[in-house]
């Protein structure tokens, strides 16, 4: 460090997908369109971010907005954890899908009969 200038370093941050390993092609095209960020990239189910001036939390912001976006939002959270966003699902999804079969089914066969 001559003279007082610091190197400029690019922040590198990871967007964690979770279980929407399928959404990654969609996640990254929306983040180079909405974020000013000089590449995204990555292995298995996780995105890496190099921008100089993104913080974690707009980057956060805007995996909440591509979330709510893709109408994903029903079933999974965004949450943040020093250099990582995550994509959460929500506990308890599953089961109540599979209840709500059974009862719609119960009820169907209940209508058919006249009761």
């Amino acid at each position: 460090m001559l003279f007082g200038h610091k190197d400029k370093r690019q922040s590198e941050l990871q967007v964690d997908l979770g279980d929407l390993e399928n959404e990654k092609e969609h996640l990254s095209s929306f983040l180079q369109s909405h974020l000013k960020v000089s590449a995204v990239s990555g292995g298995g189910n996780k995105l890496r971010v190099n921008s100089e001036k993104l913080s974690l939390q707009e980057l956060q912001h805007a995996v909440t907005k591509f979330v709510y976006h893709r109408n994903l939002n029903n079933t999974h959270w965004v949450s943040a954890d020093e250099t990582t966003v995550k994509i959460n699902r929500f506990k308890g999804k599953e089961k109540k899908k599979e209840k709500q079969k059974k009862d719609t089914l119960h009820q169907t066969a209940a209508q058919s009969w006249g009761l």
